[in-house]
């Protein structure tokens, strides 16, 4: 009887499974009938309404044409900073004021600021910085965090300590040069930047007065060594003989190129980076505006467009919708 019984529940198990099977595809099928019915419908629906479609196309187009011809240019261009004395949040956080005053649109306080005049200020629309990303920790600059969502605790792509970007969008590219000017103007007329590129310029020729010193030491010790090392390895009694060794000696060579090395950095620091910031890339003529034909057409078009397929939808189906209002 149990053998029987177990033959009878692995039938029913398979009838089971083929049953499930069989729904299974029953209900691939119904979906895939119902998507190709949707999608027939759906095409026949746009073809035979392709007049009025196009029409909202073409009437996009004239109204993105128009807003161009209509609308101020807009510019974008980037220029990018070495940060020589301060921190860069500190030195974002300070340039990010004149995005503020763009904010504000108090043209007063920017033109003050970076010291141009009241009809080069109205061609600025906008003045921001950002960090700069590093993917990989490799030391080279990767991305831009233009939208200020990089994640401050992401330990592979890092923010760039030594470097900036600062953005402007403006309306005549001729005028970037005078707003380059007065972005580094803003920048030198901290005193607070003032004194601590100070600090730091005297305490770079301390250190290198005291490199010079060290070299020197080391260079006497060197030849002090090497002619004390040799003295007292003469041999003493004539007819014995001993095979010199400079291992000590040699050793001081090591410390004075650790030194040289070191002065070299601290030279060119001196030499190349003498104010708060450097200048790595100066802002470039954009060619192309930013707000052209095709801004504002991949806006208004399937604006329009979708404006026009819902009014056509609900033409189509007003006799439902008038029903289910008079029902409700």
């Amino acid at each position: 009887m149990s053998g029987n019984d177990t033959n009878k529940n692995v039938r029913n198990d398979e009838i089971d499974l083929l049953d499930l099977f069989r729904r299974m595809g029953s209900t691939i099928s119904r979906w895939s009938k119902a998507l190709g019915r949707t999608f027939l419908s759906v095409t026949v629906f746009l073809l035979k309404r392709w007049l009025p479609l196009g029409l909202s196309v073409i009437l996009g187009v004239g109204a993105s044409y128009l807003l161009k011809v209509t609308t101020p240019s807009s510019y974008t261009s980037d220029l990018v900073l070495r940060n020589n004395t301060v921190s860069n949040a500190d030195m974002i956080s300070y340039i990010n004021r004149l995005h503020t005053f763009c904010k504000e649109n108090n043209k007063v306080a920017l033109g003050n600021a970076i010291s141009v005049t009241p009809g080069q200020v109205n061609n600025i629309i906008d003045i921001n910085a950002y960090w700069v990303i590093d993917k990989g920790s490799d030391g080279i600059p990767d991305i831009i965090d233009y939208n200020n969502k990089h994640d401050i605790y992401d330990t592979v792509d890092v923010r760039m300590q030594d470097r900036l970007d600062i953005r402007v969008r403006i309306k005549s590219p001729q005028e970037l040069t005078n707003v380059q000017n007065g972005i580094i103007s803003f920048i030198n007329a901290d005193s607070l930047f003032q004194q601590r590129n100070r600090v730091r310029t005297r305490q770079n020729h301390e250190l290198l007065a005291r490199l010079d010193y060290d070299i020197l030491q080391l260079d006497s010790l060197q030849k002090v060594k090497y002619f004390e090392e040799t003295r007292n390895m003469r041999p003493q009694n004539g007819g014995q003989m001993i095979f010199l060794q400079e291992q000590k000696t040699q050793l001081v060579y090591s410390d004075i190129y650790a030194l040289y090395s070191r002065k070299q950095a601290l030279e060119s620091e001196r030499d190349l980076y003498k104010g708060i910031v450097t200048i790595l890339s100066d802002f470039s003529i954009p060619a192309i505006r930013d707000n052209g034909g095709f801004y504002y057409t991949k806006r208004i078009v399937p604006l329009f467009f979708g404006l026009t397929l819902l009014i056509l939808i609900l033409l189509a189906n007003r006799k439902k919708l008038k029903e289910v209002y008079n029902k409700y």
